[in-house]
């Protein structure tokens, strides 16, 4: 036997259980992994307690919960391509990643991927990087950003708006990120200009910029799309990844699954590099499942929260 996160409900917080299930085994072109940390997203509640969400990623109750892990290689099956016993790993596991064991399919499909995790990079950062970091990604290159920009993000203190913020500084990008205030300095960490979302948040964008705003990047909701708007910005140059697949105005809608393949390795290589820091706003062990979730949906974190399985493993 071994542990998994499971509801049998759509709900809130209150309905995940961590329970005994039958251990998985990895079957003809699979791996097992032997999960130590996995990272929490806004997704991950919002599909445990809205089924019509739950429905359009493929996801019914009773379910497992979360997509995110690390861990290590420990189990492969026949025909499985390119992983080895041993091998520390990323990636995600639609509705099972916060479990003892995930089984994933080799060569990886998009909307279940696997990486080799590189040395010098952590289980508790690498756990945060498949949502986060490639719908970062994706929400950038959804809008073309480019050196000289001024990027308007929304939702800049989120687990996806620290690295879409750090991104698109490394990309040569005037960032100005809609946050409440008492962000405000975690946001400067990152050489991001602070900006107070809720109502006439044009008219503080305008004081900031008054030159104007190039491109945005909505990682919250609509406000900001319908600022940018506001503002001018061509709606070919807006993104959003909250908005469900009719954003307003004809803004491009986009999310991890878009990403380009060498997202990921671009990611690593500026962590590694020190160019990207990766914000652990909280770790839980995996029996204080509720409360870590209840956390990540009060929509306040300031970076990411990661579940642990295996606290010093790697």
């Amino acid at each position: 036997m071994s542990r998994a996160v499971v509801y049998d409900n759509f709900g809130g917080p209150e309905v995940l259980e961590l329970r005994e299930v039958p251990e998985p085994h990895a079957g003809p072109g699979e791996v097992r992994v032997r999960v130590t940390v996995a990272g929490l997203n806004p997704m991950d509640w919002v599909i445990a307690s809205q089924p019509e969400v739950a429905a359009r990623f493929g996801v019914g109750a009773p379910s497992g919960f979360g997509y995110d892990f690390a861990g290590v290689v420990d189990e492969v099956g026949a025909g499985a391509m390119g992983f080895a016993v041993g091998d520390r790993v990323h990636g995600g596991a639609m509705g099972r990643a916060v479990a003892d064991f995930v089984v994933v399919k080799t060569p990886s499909e998009a909307a279940e991927p696997i990486w080799r995790t590189p040395e010098g990079i952590g289980d508790e950062v690498a756990a945060t990087l498949p949502v986060a970091g490639m719908t970062a990604a994706a929400a950038l290159s959804a809008i073309g950003l480019r050196s000289g920009d001024t990027l308007l993000v929304g939702g800049a203190a989120g687990g996806v708006g620290v690295f879409a913020v750090q991104l698109a500084r490394l990309a040569g990008a005037r960032v100005i990120g809609t946050a409440g205030p008492g962000t405000f300095g975690f946001l400067r960490r990152f050489d991001v200009e602070p900006v107070a979302y809720g109502p006439e948040l044009a008219d503080r964008v305008r004081a900031l910029a008054p030159e104007g705003v190039t491109a945005a990047a909505d990682l919250f909701g609509i406000e900001t799309a319908e600022t940018a708007l506001a503002l001018g910005v061509p709606p070919e140059r807006i993104s959003t990844i909250a908005a469900g697949p009719n954003p307003p105005g004809g803004v491009r809608a986009t999310g991890g699954f878009d990403a380009s393949p060498d997202a990921m390795g671009r990611i690593s290589d500026a962590i590694l590099a020190g160019a990207i820091t990766v914000p652990i706003a909280a770790t839980f062990p995996i029996g204080q499942i509720r409360d870590a979730v209840a956390l990540q949906a009060g929509r306040h974190v300031h970076g990411k929260v990661v579940i642990t399985l295996r606290p010093g493993l790697h």
